[in-house]
């Protein structure tokens, strides 16, 4: 009797496909939802018991422990794009990122001072030292094993897609692709871009921006227009009472008929920074572009709003130099990113102290409105309505 190929389950050629995408995007939950929401960030508070299935799956799917994903990612965000960034396409390059993504993750990952330094608060139990961390491919050789035993010859090519998965849509789209191509709600020092508005097929990590502004919201999907597939699954963990949400990115609320700045205003400026800062570039910088393009007949050099728009860290040297010979030539685009800078100090002073920060808000409303700048005297005018 001759053993059969297709091992202990045969199934039609879309079963294969099934259990490939199912294992796939269980994998791709628990690194959402356990390693990046919960475990790095806490915004999430995920039921003891759905901790440590996440866990296991895995290291069981993926030879992932939690310590070494943690401290990696938490790296990341503390040098975003910067030297000591373990993974950033500005510093390697975009085609080594993409290629050998998953072997940058493993050098930072067996970095002892990486681990000691962004590691913290991660599971240290038993189980943790004597089998996850202890034999971490143990897992995944049981895992291929059993692929064998129950799918033969198909299997194979089961395991190759599920083994190809991780290393290169984490490593190699989200951390390659995330920090250059795609569109950017928000900008920060980092290069970090939205791939796509409705994150469905990588737990909702294709919101990269949007996480990278708002680092410890539970959510990424912040416009209303986007969708995070794993938000959808944490509400309904949270239905069931197996997960807790701490923190979520803030939406600005407005009360119109407010005039008057006050501390409250000034608190609600600074919860809700990322978004006025886009509010500014649309609402200041997009109008003022429009405007001088009129008056100067067309002659503005393409691109500039976007120089004016895009945060000067991440600009490149020749990006620099077109952006300053702009500020040079245009008085009214030097007043308009002068203002910028003026209110983002003005956050700094917020942290610090909001009765002097209140002051200086006062002043640089005064300042907007007396410019002769219709759209900053206009920004200036709507600043009040803000409401925490």
């Amino acid at each position: 009797m001759s053993l059969s190929p297709y091992g202990l389950l045969e199934l039609p050629w879309w079963g294969y496909v099934l259990v490939t995408f199912a294992t796939i995007q269980s994998m791709f939950l628990g690194v959402t939802l356990y390693l990046h929401r919960d475990q790095s960030h806490g915004g999430l508070i995920l039921h003891p018991a759905l901790r440590h299935l996440f866990r296991f799956w895995l290291w069981f799917s993926s030879a992932a422990v939690t310590r070494e994903w943690v401290a990696v990612h938490r790296r990341h965000h503390a040098y975003a794009d910067q030297p000591g960034d373990p993974h950033s396409p500005v510093v390697f390059g975009l085609r080594r990122v993409l290629l050998e993504g998953y072997e940058l993750y493993g050098v930072a990952a067996h970095d002892a001072q990486t681990l000691r330094n962004f590691g913290r608060g991660t599971p240290d139990d038993w189980l943790e030292r004597h089998l996850y961390a202890g034999h971490p491919y143990l897992g995944i050789a049981v895992f291929v094993g059993l692929h064998l035993v129950a799918f033969g010859a198909p299997g194979i090519i089961m395991i190759a897609v599920h083994l190809s998965a991780q290393p290169f849509f984490a490593a190699g789209v989200i951390n390659g692709l995330g920090h250059a191509v795609g569109y950017r709600s928000f900008e920060m020092p980092s290069t970090a871009t939205n791939l796509l508005p409705w994150g469905l097929l990588l737990g909702g990590e294709e919101l990269h921006n949007n996480h990278h502004a708002f680092p410890r919201s539970a959510c990424f999907a912040v416009q209303r227009w986007e969708l995070d597939i794993g938000w959808l699954w944490i509400r309904l963990l949270r239905a069931l009472r197996l997960a807790r949400v701490r923190w979520v990115a803030p939406r600005p609320q407005f009360e119109c008929r407010r005039r008057e700045l006050s501390e409250e205003t000034v608190q609600a400026l600074f919860t809700n920074r990322m978004h006025v800062l886009r509010a500014y570039a649309r609402q200041v910088v997009l109008p003022v572009c429009r405007e001088l393009a009129r008056k100067e007949r067309h002659c503005l050099p393409p691109g500039t709003s976007k120089l004016l728009i895009r945060h000067p860290a991440v600009l490149a040297e020749e990006a620099r130099r077109r952006l300053g010979e702009l500020l040079d030539k245009y008085e009214v685009l030097r007043r308009v990113i002068d203002y910028r800078e003026a209110l983002q100090r003005l956050w700094n002073e917020a942290a610090a102290n909001r009765g002097r920060a209140l002051v200086q808000l006062h002043e640089w409303c005064r300042g907007a409105e007396g410019s002769g700048i219709g759209a900053l005297r206009e920004f200036a005018q709507r600043l009040p309505a803000y409401a925490r």
